[in-house]
C-alpha cells in the first residue's frame, strides 16, 4: 500500500513554493519521496525559500520565473529538464488575489488577476505535457478555491479565475487523459496561514475576530484548516494511487461546500 502513494523518483515543479501552501503541498510531496523544483518571481523569494526547504531537510531547486511569460516558463522548464529531468508532477500553485469592489476594480486589474490565476497555469500545463507524453504519464494538480464555486464580495476577478481554473483542469484531463495524464484540482477552504493569523486573535473581551466566528460557525469542522491539511490531498493525486482520477476537483475545506448553515435559533 505504501507503494501506491510513493513518489520516488518523481520530480515535482510546484510553482511559486516558496512558503504558504504551495511550500507546504512541496515539502508533503517530498516527505513522499519527489524530488522538488519550484520558483517565484523574484530572486529574493527563491533565496528565502531554497533557505526554507533546506532548514526541513529538504534539498529543492528553486528558479526565477514569471509563470505568465509563456517565453521564460518554456525556458525554465527546458532548464529542469536538462539539470533534474523531466518532470512528472506539475503543481500550478502560484496565484494572486485582489480584493476591490467590481465597480471599482479596473479592467487591467481584472486581467492580471486572471493572468497569474488562469493564464499561467495553462502556460505551465503546455510547457510540461509534451515531455509527460513521451514519458508515457504525468500528474497535474491545479489549485482551485471554493471560489470555483461560490461567488463573495471584492472577489470578482479571483473567483472568474478559479471557475475558468475548474473548467481548464477538466478540459486537460479531456485532452490528455488517453496519454495516461492525470489532472485534478485541490480547492482549499479556508487555511491558516501567517497571512489570516489577524483575523483569528482573540479580541481584548476574549471573543473572536468577527471574521473567525464566519468561518468556524460555516464550516462543519469548526476549525480553519492547517496548511498540512492539503499535503494528504497533493501526494494522493501525485501518486499512482489516483490514476484512474481524472477531472475531478477535491475540495479540502472542512465540509463547507456541503453545508447550509447553522438554523437560528
Amino acid at each position: 500500500m505504501e507503494k501506491l502513494f510513493s513518489l520516488e523518483g518523481k520530480i515535482a515543479l510546484v510553482t511559486g513554493a516558496s512558503y504558504g501552501i504551495g511550500f507546504a503541498i512541496a515539502s508533503g510531496l517530498a516527505k513522499a519521496g519527489a524530488t522538488i523544483v519550484f520558483n517565484d518571481i523574484k530572486e529574493d523569494f527563491v533565496n528565502k525559500g531554497v533557505a526554507a526547504y533546506k532548514e526541513a531537510g529538504i534539498d529543492a531547486k528553486g528558479y526565477v520565473c514569471d509563470v505568465t511569460d509563456e517565453n521564460a516558463v518554456n525556458a525554465m522548464v527546458a532548464q529542469i529538464e536538462k539539470e533534474v529531468g523531466i518532470i512528472d508532477i506539475l503543481v500550478n500553485n502560484a496565484g494572486i488575489i485582489k480584493r476591490i469592489p467590481m465597480c471599482e476594480m479596473s479592467a487591467a486589474e481584472f486581467r492580471q488577476v486572471i493572468d497569474v490565476d488562469l493564464n499561467a497555469p495553462f502556460i505551465c500545463a503546455k510547457a510540461v505535457i509534451p515531455s509527460m507524453i513521451k514519458k508515457g504519464h504525468g500528474k497535474i494538480i491545479n489549485i482551485c478555491s471554493m471560489m470555483s464555486e461560490l461567488g463573495r464580495e471584492t472577489v470578482s476577478a479571483y473567483a472568474a479565475a478559479k471557475g475558468g481554473l475548474k473548467m481548464l483542469t477538466k478540459n486537460i484531463a479531456s485532452e490528455y487523459g488517453g496519454h495516461n495524464i492525470q489532472c485534478n484540482g485541490i480547492g482549499p477552504g479556508y487555511i491558516a496561514t501567517p497571512q489570516t493569523a489577524p483575523l483569528r486573535e482573540r479580541q481584548p473581551d476574549g471573543s473572536r475576530h468577527p471574521f473567525d466566528s464566519f468561518i468556524i460557525a460555516k464550516t462543519p469542522a469548526a476549525r480553519w484548516g492547517e496548511p498540512d491539511d492539503l499535503t494528504g490531498p497533493a501526494v494522493f493525486l501525485a501518486s499512482d494511487a489516483s490514476n484512474f482520477v481524472n477531472g475531478h476537483i477535491l475540495y479540502v475545506d472542512g465540509g463547507i461546500l456541503a453545508y447550509i448553515g447553522k438554523q437560528p435559533q
